[in-house]
């Protein structure tokens, strides 16, 4: 979860040392994002080839390269060699993403990967709260070396990590587009795996909306300063972290998507009773107000608790397909499974950014978007409904 939060904390510190424009902002996210379009087939095919532990020591120790060549851009203050980390950030986290959820099979007994699975996306919720947070707070000489030390961390970690033998050996093709077409084709073919990777996209395009407009809702619509944005941040990485977990303790180790549909509807109704707390929410203040202020409004705590509902019902969505992911699929194709699932869910992040600035362009306001979205994502409970249907053929609900 290292590679999390040092992604984050650069895009944080990128937009506090530049006063971001949102062009800035946005060109940053798409630097991030553009490696795993590009390179994820690749790095499936790899990771489906090498012992992952193996992998894992090499990726960190570039991981450490990476920050060293991070840190000298922040105390510098050099935008573009921020912009060249990022892209060495995103390569970075595209070739540790399929590995990190393709080796949990190989090392946890089938009851225990459903735990397993949760604490990885726990952890990495909370390591991407972590990074936003420190690289908000953080002076940029301090973050320089912080995340140095944490790249140094996550090696030492990576070190401990049991091998991982691949039960064959893949051919590696390096046409990176024919590649992607490849495998993303395969995987969409594919009943289960199809809408898992449908739905899991789903959520990616909903957490990205969220967490993209969380900085003008809380200044545009609540009258609340940076603190707030960070407040509403901290209860939905934490929300969803807590989601995680419980629906693992509910399932006992079973890989069920019983409970998705389910959490797909109470998403979307948190989503609409929050649309309305914003609405009700009375906005005095002439100044933008901090988290106390902002707490002591007595309408406040239906807009946290909306919040922190729709976050613990999308921790318990997604954890449950990301181990169908890892059961469903070839155990010698597990790895580009994942990553034909980063391309997709990459694809839906740019579309679903795209589509809240033509929403936003077209005259909507903020709330309204969110409601949009709250009230679309109850298509995705069709595709859940699909993939429950398919395990309780094969006895598997």
């Amino acid at each position: 979860m290292h590679h999390q939060s040092l992604g984050s904390n650069n895009y944080a510190l990128l937009a506090g040392d530049t006063a971001a424009s949102a062009q800035i902002v946005t060109l940053a996210a798409g630097v991030f994002i553009l490696p795993f379009v590009l390179f994820s087939a690749l790095a499936g095919q790899i990771a489906d080839s090498v012992d992952k532990a193996r992998l894992i020591r090499i990726i960190k120790a570039a991981e450490i390269g990476i920050m060293l060549v991070g840190a000298a851009a922040l105390t510098i203050g050099s935008v573009p060699l921020m912009m060249l980390v990022l892209f060495a950030m995103g390569a970075h986290s595209t070739f540790f993403g399929p590995i990190k959820y393709a080796i949990l099979p190989q090392h946890l007994a089938p009851k225990e990967l459903l735990t397993g699975t949760g604490l990885v996306e726990a952890g990495t919720f909370i390591a991407i709260l972590t990074g936003q947070v420190a690289g908000g707070l953080l002076a940029p000489q301090v973050s320089a070396w912080a995340i140095v030390a944490v790249a140094v961390l996550g090696y030492l970690s990576g070190r401990h990590v049991p091998a991982a033998l691949p039960p064959g050996r893949a051919r590696i093709e390096w046409n990176i587009l024919a590649s992607s077409l490849r495998i993303t084709r395969d995987v969409t073919r594919d009943p289960q795996l199809g809408r898992a990777v449908l739905a899991v996209s789903w959520f990616w395009s909903v957490g990205a909306v969220f967490t993209s407009l969380f900085v003008p809702l809380v200044k545009g619509d609540l009258g609340g300063a940076e603190t707030v944005a960070t407040l509403f941040l901290t209860i939905f990485s934490v929300g969803v972290a807590t989601g995680s977990l419980v629906v693992a303790r509910l399932l006992k180790g079973t890989v069920s998507v019983r409970y998705a549909p389910a959490s797909a509807v109470l998403m979307t109704l948190f989503i609409t009773d929050l649309y309305f707390a914003i609405r009700a929410f009375d906005v005095p203040h002439a100044e933008l107000i901090g988290v106390g202020a902002f707490l002591s409004d007595p309408g406040s705590w239906r807009i946290v608790l909306d919040l922190f509902g729709l976050s613990v019902a999308a921790g318990a969505f997604i954890v449950p397909l990301y181990a169908l992911l890892q059961t469903a699929s070839d155990p010698s194709a597990r790895a580009r499974t994942i990553a034909a699932n980063n391309i997709i869910n990459s694809g839906f992040m740019v579309a679903a950014a795209l589509g809240s600035g033509l929403l936003l362009k077209a005259g909507l306001d903020v709330p309204q978007i969110l409601l949009a979205v709250g009230l679309a994502n109850l298509l995705i409970v069709v595709p859940c409904l699909g993939l429950l249907r398919i395990q309780r053929v094969y006895g598997a609900a």
